[in-house]
């Protein structure tokens, strides 16, 4: 038997209908292609309000190397994720969304990629059942985050994947109360490796991860990794200076050029502080997003609060 662990991270949310069905797709994938290999299946539960606690805790009772972490309270998704990562014991782990959508088989070859060299193997979305235009948005923000940075983001790239236990290190020194993920490996993983794959639909329920949610990712990504948002208001506000001087200069030499006829009203006056009105939102907005995030940045409260924590007595390395 190879003497290496490998460690597969499973965070979920109220997943029901899911949680048994992907504990046994990767128990027979332990029992198959990676047999060779110590298991630990760790799923993190996000303080889930339906059934899914129970079926966890059925679970690690009934399966050596099965285990979980409930968590006191939902702390979102990119933080119980990167807790989970931290507390897995494996020589490397993976990190598996619970609803199907981010494909079990993938997995060993993650686990071949790794054993070549690769520090971190990033599942990397080249279709999606979202549909077109969700994709299409998803590249445009992509794009922009590689056009405001100076890492080497990933494309379609969502945290599925595996990673060695040197990177997992380098995260628990970095020890960001805020951290996220995708921004981390193209900060310090090296080197990375791409598997792309066909995003499936969900297996069962429905997805949790609403506007808000997305909106939050977007956010974070955006005052941690970029200070474009900032620069792009900052030259918004040169370009209407500039505007408004020329438009201001217009108007002045059309009155004094025709003083009794010309007539401009109240609507340019109007425009005009509609839309300073509208910048200087939009910068405060921005400028609300990057202090949040110091904010909360220098709280440095935990990741995760646990509730409790099942099957960790065990060995992690125990096959059977």
């Amino acid at each position: 038997m190879n003497e290496k662990t490998i460690s597969i991270v499973v965070p979920c949310y109220n997943e029901e209908g899911n949680v048994e069905a992907m504990c046994e797709a990767l128990l027979a994938l332990f029992d198959g292609e990676l047999s060779d290999y110590g298991r630990e299946i760790l799923f993190v539960d996000n303080h889930s309000t339906d059934g899914t606690q129970e079926i966890l805790q059925r679970l690690c009772g009934a399966h050596p190397g099965v285990r979980a972490i409930f968590n006191a309270r939902n702390v979102g998704p990119h933080s119980s994720s990167v807790y989970g990562l931290l507390q897995a014991s494996g020589d490397c782990a993976v990190l598996l969304a619970c609803d199907f959508q981010e494909p079990v088989e993938m997995i060993p070859e993650f686990v071949r990629r790794w054993e070549q060299g690769a520090q971190v193997v990033a599942g990397v979305r080249s279709a999606t059942s979202q549909g077109g235009l969700v994709y299409s948005l998803r590249t445009f923000y992509y794009r922009m985050m590689r056009a405001g940075s100076d890492l080497e983001h990933i494309d379609h790239f969502t945290g599925y994947g595996l990673y060695d236990r040197s990177f997992l290190e380098i995260i628990r020194e970095v020890n960001d109360p805020q951290p996220f993920l995708r921004g981390m490996v193209a900060e310090f993983g090296a080197p990375v490796e791409c598997v792309e794959y066909k995003q499936p639909r969900r297996r069962a329920g429905k997805t949790h991860n609403g506007f808000f949610d997305l909106y939050d990712a977007a956010m974070l990504s955006f005052t941690s990794y970029t200070s474009m948002g900032l620069r792009m208001v900052t030259i918004l506000g040169f370009i209407v200076s500039l505007v408004s001087l020329v438009i201001g200069v217009i108007y002045l030499v059309l009155k004094l050029m025709h003083w009794d006829t010309f007539n401009a009203g109240m609507a340019p006056v109007l425009i005009g502080l509609f839309f300073l009105g509208a910048v200087v939102l939009i910068a405060i907005g921005l400028i609300g997003e990057y202090l949040i995030s110091i904010n909360r940045r220098m709280m440095r409260r935990p990741l995760v609060v646990e509730a409790r924590r099942i099957g960790f007595e065990e060995d992690p390395r125990e096959k059977k």
